[in-house]
């Protein structure tokens, strides 16, 4: 006999439920928590408290050494992403926009992370045509979403073999969905960029790949086997 379940065509995520895994989960102390604090008051995109307590989570699973970041902002995450694990992981982080990178500095003094950080200056696409292919354990890629696009062939040679790909906002609040008709005009080329992008890795048979419904859409991969996909890149690289 079918039993139907009656939560299964209910969303996943509204907002009580939101605002229920933001305050009911373990809260951040110390150096990260006053910058986590301060960025939420300010209304500065930092990720959101159910991606930080996953983060907390899965990094020590995952046990990487080496990190990259692509799109540094204040330094939250990167210090969140150090704080997670032991002492000896390093982040390279990416950042181009000054004001962030003077933020990024202030914090990670703040933090006393600075011996496990490199802070990257300038655009990304340049500084990721420079980086080894397979020198990487764990990526976080957090920049602008129109690039995501651009940057995956790069992220996907420097990232090790059995390595993970995390990378942020991916469903832009559900209008991932909508028609290009439905889309105005400032947001379309993002809109459709992330939708070329989200076709070709969501069922691409070279890695493991799964949307996490936190924040704004958590893009999960792991890469199983070597594929260039440089054809990707564009042919003018600017981030």
């Amino acid at each position: 006999m079918n039993k139907r379940n009656e939560m299964m065509d209910r969303p996943v995520i509204d907002k009580e439920v939101r605002d229920y895994l933001r305050t009911s989960q373990k809260q951040l102390s110390g150096a990260l928590g006053e910058i986590e604090a301060w960025a939420n008051e300010r209304r500065v995109p930092i990720i959101p408290h159910e991606t930080v307590t996953f983060f907390r989570w899965l990094l020590p699973i995952l046990e990487p050494k080496e990190i990259l970041e692509v799109g540094t902002a204040i330094g939250f995450s990167a210090g969140l992403m150090v704080q997670s694990l032991s002492s000896d992981c390093h982040v390279t982080t990416i950042e181009r926009n000054p004001d962030m990178i003077e933020k990024a500095k202030i914090n990670f003094k703040k933090m006393n992370i600075e011996n496990n950080v490199t802070l990257l200056e300038g655009q990304a696409s340049e500084w990721l045509e420079k980086l080894e292919d397979g020198s990487v354990d764990f990526i976080f890629m957090d920049s602008a979403k129109a690039k995501y696009y651009d940057f995956f062939p790069h992220c996907y040679r420097i990232l090790k073999q059995g390595g993970v790909l995390a990378i942020d906002d991916v469903l832009q609040g559900g209008t991932i969905l909508d028609e290009d008709s439905e889309v105005p005009k400032r947001r379309l080329k993002i809109h459709r960029k992330l939708n070329a992008f989200l076709d070709i890795v969501l069922d691409h048979p070279a890695f493991d790949s799964s949307i996490v419904p936190l924040g704004d859409g958590l893009l999960l991969i792991t890469k199983r086997e070597k594929v260039d996909f440089s054809y990707m890149l564009p042919t003018d690289c600017g981030q």
